[in-house]
């Protein structure tokens, strides 16, 4: 079987090459150049240059044959243009789960069978499984990683099964630490590198200074809601009334507030730089607790912040997800019109699952948390998941 590895330098992926080639495959490496533009991107950080000399020394070490693809293009065009445009809208997308979903699973993957590649290989923290329906249907399940702090399966929650047929993740059942070990007794020259951060295939970067090579910075108010405003009420939850599309729709409006509402207490550079749940970047001082972005305001270039990490203007009980952007990794199990059902949910990487009931509705599905929760932001991701960590669907945050 011929298995085409995406090697990125990192000792992830280069673990999963070893083992791979160590069961016997075929095993081709395969490097990814998608970013040339360094506007915004801070200096040091993930150099690409750096990364192909390190992927091409693993795969002399482990002895398997090294392939160069630009797709710089294609993910300027289906990864960063779909982020100026969300950022425009004064949304906040997630790159890392487009990234997977139009790069790596797409482009990525057509170019290694174009190559004569069988499967493509990736570093991921997650499992796969086949199972077969009562049809003798074939179904792959998207299952958590076993390193329960390494899991990405949330950065897969876009895949579709025809992507899952193709992919492997051959690290999915072990813990980070694990991972190192045996790069470091088979000598591989990235198993002492730092984990990546930032921007996929970018690195980190300044977002506003990113962002200005479309976005024009533009100064605005900032206004902080104080707790006063929400009249006692406190954070919002669902009381236990009969639920109606009328109360969830309801519940998963934020609030709406207009200048009036609050004090203005500084200047912006843009309110479409600003993210739900942001704390750094305000630079504004005379506060006992952190200042918190609770709504940005796109029309009238507002940025409203409130006092604290437990401030009501940053919490919702429900979402919802347009009927157009709903995502069913396993279309067997998708909801019909009407049901209900329950579900862990996540909606950021690394947060913990939360318990919730899902509602499916022409309109779209409402998300209905058992707990309010604290920066529900339009653009990412929420991914639910099943008791034993299958990932069922997903779909973008209204």
């Amino acid at each position: 079987m011929k298995i085409a590895v995406g090697l990125s330098g990192g000792v992830d992926s280069s673990v999963a090459a070893l083992l791979l080639k160590e069961q016997g495959h075929d095993v081709i490496a395969m490097f990814m150049q998608n970013w040339h533009d360094t506007t915004g991107t801070l200096y040091g950080d993930c150099p690409w240059e750096d990364d192909r000399a390190i992927a091409e020394m693993v795969a002399k070490k482990i002895g398997i044959p090294f392939h160069f693809i630009d797709l710089s293009e294609t993910y300027s065009k289906r990864v960063v243009d779909y982020m100026f445009s969300e950022y425009g809208k004064g949304r906040t997308p997630n790159p890392d789960v487009l990234c997977n979903r139009e790069i790596k699973f797409d482009a990525f993957l057509k170019a290694a069978l174009e190559l004569g590649a069988d499967y493509v290989a990736t570093g991921h923290y997650c499992r796969k499984e086949t199972v077969r329906d009562e049809n003798g249907t074939e179904r792959y399940r998207l299952l958590a990683g076993t390193d329960n702090n390494k899991d990405q399966s949330y950065f897969l929650c876009q895949l579709s099964q025809e992507q899952l047929a193709k992919a492997m993740f051959p690290i999915g059942g072990l813990t980070k630490p694990e991972v190192r070990r045996i790069a470091a007794e088979a000598g591989l020259p990235s198993a002492d590198k730092k984990d990546s951060q930032g921007l996929c295939f970018v690195g980190k970067i300044d977002l506003p200074v990113f962002l200005q090579q479309k976005l024009a910075a533009k100064e605005g108010n900032v206004v902080e809601i104080f707790r006063s405003w929400y009249d006692g009420t406190g954070i919002p939850a669902y009381a236990g009334e009969p639920v109606t599309e009328n109360l969830l729709q309801r519940l998963s409006t934020p609030y709406r507030y207009k200048e009036s509402d609050g004090k203005i207490i500084g200047r912006h550079q843009g309110a479409h730089f600003y993210t739900i749940g942001q704390r750094k970047g305000l630079n504004i001082g005379g506060h006992v607790h952190p200042l918190f972005i609770i709504a940005t305001d796109m029309h009238s270039n507002t940025v409203y912040v409130g006092e604290g990490s437990d401030h009501p203007g940053l919490y919702l009980p429900c979402l919802h997800i347009n009927s157009g952007e709903i995502h069913w990794i396993r279309p067997d199990l998708k909801m019909s019109v009407g049901e209900s059902r329950r579900y862990k949910v996540r909606i950021r990487y690394r947060q913990p699952l939360q318990d919730t009931e899902l509602y499916l509705f022409e309109s779209g599905m409402y998300i209905l948390f058992d707990n309010p929760q604290k920066s529900v932001t339009p653009g990412q991701f929420a991914a639910w998941y099943s008791e034993d960590g299958e990932v069922i669907g997903s779909g973008t945050i209204a």
